[in-house]
């Protein structure tokens, strides 16, 4: 089997972890942490890193610093992981719905502009599969309306809009580092801002609101959202090599493109002239297929030993958000149907390679009849 993921341990993530087992610090304080945030600050443009267990928590967190609440709104895209408005609900808080852009599959700005109502807090835009969204006009929209952006950059490491890392836009952005992303800790999060104050108040938060200068003191109520020193030993050994990741992963794009360059019916990302995409998952379309027809798709590669995977079905569709009426967003639902991800990975050859664009125009005529 072609795995659609795979980490890419190759470095000093086994020597870095033995320290830690030697020295005993294995939980939420050691060296390996703060040597982390300050890497990935550098990486995302930011003066801080807060690191967090996992990517979920660090989207809640960054909501609970930015006062979300009962009552309020956050505008996400229908078209993202799931995650993405389940932390909206753990504030107590709406998630609104917009639709997304046929070509990045990112949030589009001017469906936000007719979604913000009095309730509105947030915009949280999300750089689906690698393609950051197109921020300018999304924070020229916040600034009118005083509304807080928060990115949620979780599978867009290094990636750039307007020669800026995504991260470092808006006033806060959320990344994570499962074991599938581009860097892992195995699982981890973190949340980037330039803002001092913001930056204190979420490491507050986050180590269950106990106050730095008075240790067992507990001013408010926090979270218990603390990275390991484990996990951010593997991740200091993944930023060491970062720009070796980032570049394998484009070649690997590269030869996805070139070898689907004119495949019937195969629509290939883009990457707009003024962004820098970074290929988490290469992800194509199939232009005029069902759903069903999709996850067809996907089983029939399966049995020529490749794994794939749908882009995310649109929230909307799914039980824990779906209304009466039904909601419509053309656009993500076309996406969502058509869309398919591709094995994406450091450690695929470029025979592998091969052998997934064999397999997908096969099995894609076959489809087609």
């Amino acid at each position: 089997m072609i795995p659609i993921a795979s980490p890419d341990l190759s470095g000093k993530e086994s020597e870095n972890v033995a320290q830690c087992l030697e020295s005993t610090w294995i939980s939420s304080a050691g060296k390996f942490i703060t040597e982390f945030e300050s890497a990935f600050a550098k990486v995302a443009g930011t003066r801080h890193a807060i690191a967090t267990n996992n990517g979920t928590t660090a989207l809640h967190l960054a909501l609970v610093a930015a006062g979300v609440g009962p009552g309020d709104e956050v505008i996400v895209p229908v078209l993202t992981y799931i995650a993405t408005a389940n932390a909206v609900r753990y504030c107590g808080a709406t998630p609104v719905f917009a639709d997304v852009l046929g070509d990045t599959m990112n949030i589009d700005p001017d469906d936000i502009e007719h979604r913000i109502t009095p309730r509105t807090k947030v915009i949280v835009p999300v750089h689906l599969y690698g393609h950051p969204a197109d921020m300018a006009p999304i924070m020229q929209i916040a600034e009118r309306h005083g509304l807080t952006v928060i990115e949620d950059a979780a599978e867009a490491h290094a990636s750039t809009i307007d020669g800026r890392p995504v991260g470092s836009i808006g006033h806060l952005g959320v990344f994570s580092f499962f074991g599938n992303k581009i860097v892992t800790t195995g699982e981890g999060g973190a949340v980037t801002t330039d803002d001092d104050e913001m930056a204190a108040r979420l490491r507050l938060l986050r180590g269950q609101g106990m106050d730095p200068e008075r240790r067992y003191w507990f001013p408010v109520m926090g979270f218990n959202y603390r990275m390991t020193n484990v996990a951010a030993a593997i991740g200091v050994a993944q930023l060491e090599r970062i720009d070796a990741l980032l570049a394998r992963r484009t070649q690997i794009a590269e030869l996805y493109t070139a070898l689907l360059a004119g495949a019937e019916g195969i629509v290939l990302p883009v990457e707009r002239p003024n962004a820098r995409r970074v290929d988490w998952l290469y992800t194509v379309q199939v232009s005029g297929l069902t759903s069903d027809e999709r996850n067809r798709l996907i089983e029939l590669l399966a049995e020529d030993g490749i794994e794939t995977r749908p882009v995310f079905y649109p929230l909307h569709l799914m039980p824990p958000y779906e209304s009466t009426p039904p909601l419509h967003f053309p656009v993500s639902e076309r996406v969502g149907a058509e869309g398919i991800s591709l094995p994406t990975h450091t450690l695929l050859s470029d025979a592998d390679v091969r052998t997934v664009v064999d397999a997908l125009v096969a099995r894609v005529a076959e489809l087609r009849g």
